[in-house]
């Protein structure tokens, strides 16, 4: 269950935007994006499955619209967002060019 960063309201399925999938020294970095309807900002779920280690899901947030909108349109650039591998200019910029 995730809910929304600033007023605290349960996601829907239908809040789901964008995902993006990065690999960084081995560990897998999942950002999830969440637009709540009534607060009109972004909440970002982050699962780190660590290569070596616990996996851990972190809440981020709130998110300006304008910062999310911004980082959707990037994701959206890519194909494959969920492939962790992949080196296309869109995962480089995301993960500011930290990706293995």
């Amino acid at each position: 269950m995730i809910l929304c960063s600033q007023c605290q309201r349960e996601f829907e399925k239908k809040d789901y935007v964008a995902s993006i999938s990065g690999s960084i020294m081995g560990d897998e970095y999942i950002e999830s994006y969440f637009l709540c309807q009534y607060c009109g900002v972004y909440t970002i779920e982050v699962c780190h499955d660590r290569f070596l280690g616990e996996e851990e899901i972190l809440v981020r947030g709130p998110v300006s619209r304008s910062e999310g909108d911004a980082a959707i349109a990037l994701i959206k650039k890519c194909s494959e967002p969920w492939n962790k591998k992949c080196r296309c200019e869109a995962h480089k910029a995301y993960f500011g060019g930290s990706l293995d």
